[in-house]
């Protein structure tokens, strides 16, 4: 079958292109390949969203005046409730003085147990407008650029006028394997390395008045993704290694009395060591491979003590909450790179100063959480072309960092594809 347009990732990127394109033009044959049974990423765990340029974005592809007038339609789409924020002077004025920053962004927060019923609805809107969407179909990186067809993983053929290619962060690896095939030039030199933070409400009572709080601090490390209310420390499957990460559950769901964050390091990498995704593949699985093919946790007490943690340790005294995530109990030391986790603990020991209670010895350090999505193609346009008919967007590709930026990165990529066919 031939389509005017086919979108690989059914994400927010691609959600953005096929929105903007089935909006305007409507005659359009559009189809949309999803190799899960739903949308996942940030869109399906958590659905945190960011509506204040630059979080969100790649600034070195985006100009402040284009990204917020694209911010509005992703909020038009999206219909975001935005979270209230109080009291920020306060920990902004503590940041300055120990010579960090807090950041006061827009923000809206839908959580995991009800991204599905927000996606679903998006999916449908969609297929009432004839946008075709094939779910748990998976696309073959060997692209035919010439002839314009790819080919699905039971070898039917699929002919395009247009291709979009939207896998997202855990689509990393798909998209180099396609970029290789296409001849398609890249840059994988940087990625962010970090731990997950689990301690309890009471030690991180900012969150009361500012949901996803975005420190900045010295040596390139940032606090990302915190979640409150009934917050979960998670794993994640990437075939070969697991990675922690974090998700909350809506309102409705009550409150478990925890909040987890990550604080991540931005690594650049330069020859001959140049491949973020390999960086992160052998740093999680030197972790996994410690942790007996497990992520791994520690109790700061432990690593205040230079001791590792161990499961008895993980008790209802000093040590009073159960962990969400089901770990191994381990020394982070043997683990993350020394250079990687002094600039971790240094930041850390700023945020105590910030937040009192921060470093309670009860507080949890998870590892590895590894955000893997620094692919750099080289764009023959604005609009995130690498060939004449083939568009790169979304995280896996470098043009955004969340949700509302790999939406917006669908919107331009969408605007480039209907003046050409308009040419054509």
């Amino acid at each position: 079958m031939k389509y005017d347009v086919v979108i690989i990732g059914s994400g927010p990127a691609g959600l953005g292109a096929a929105f903007h394109l089935s909006e305007k033009k409507n005659d359009l044959k559009i189809l949309i390949l999803e190799k899960e049974k739903i949308c996942s990423g940030g869109l399906l765990n958590d659905c945190k969203q960011n509506y204040t340029f630059p979080i969100g974005f790649t600034e070195e592809y985006w100009e402040q005046k284009e990204a917020e007038h694209l911010l509005n339609t992703v909020q038009d789409h999206l219909k975001p409730s935005f979270l209230e924020k109080t009291n920020l002077e306060k920990y902004q004025r503590r940041a300055e003085k120990v010579g960090s920053k807090l950041i006061k962004i827009k923000q809206s927060h839908v959580g995991t147990d009800k991204s599905k019923f927000l996606i679903t609805g998006l999916l449908d809107t969609l297929r009432n407008r004839g946008v075709e969407i094939r779910l748990k179909t998976e696309a073959k990186a060997n692209i035919d650029a010439i002839k314009k067809k790819l080919y699905l993983s039971d070898e039917t053929e699929i002919r395009y006028k247009k291709l979009i290619i939207s896998p997202g962060r855990k689509g990393f690896s798909y998209l180099q394997e396609v970029m290789n095939h296409l001849s398609v030039k890249y840059i994988d030199n940087s990625l962010d390395v970090g731990i997950r933070i689990e301690t309890k409400l009471e030690y991180y009572p900012i969150v009361l008045d500012y949901y996803d709080p975005k420190f900045y601090f010295p040596g390139k490390v940032r606090t990302f993704c915190t979640n409150s209310g009934f917050a979960l420390v998670t794993k994640e499957n990437y075939h070969h290694f697991y990675l922690v990460n974090g998700h909350a559950l809506s309102p409705d769901k009550g409150k478990n009395g925890l909040v987890n964050f990550a604080m991540l390091k931005t690594i650049g990498l330069e020859a001959p060591v140049s491949s973020g995704q390999q960086m992160a593949i052998y740093l999680a699985r030197l972790a996994n491979e410690i942790g007996g093919g497990n992520t791994i946790m520690q109790r700061v007490g432990d690593f205040r003590a230079g001791k590792r943690s161990r499961a008895e340790t993980f008790n209802l005294d000093l040590y009073d909450f159960t962990p969400t995530c089901s770990a191994c109990a381990g020394d982070l030391g043997l683990t993350v790179p020394s250079k990687i986790m002094r600039h971790i603990w240094h930041s850390l020991k700023l945020l105590d100063a910030i937040m009192p209670g921060v470093l309670h010895p009860s507080t949890i350090m998870y590892y590895p959480e590894i955000k893997m999505y620094a692919n750099k193609p080289f764009f023959i346009d604005k609009h995130f072309a690498v060939t004449d008919d083939i568009y790169l967007i979304g995280d896996g590709a470098g043009t955004s960092r969340g949700i509302t930026g790999a939406w917006a990165s669908g919107i331009r990529a969408a605007v480039g594809i209907l003046k050409k066919l308009d040419k054509e």
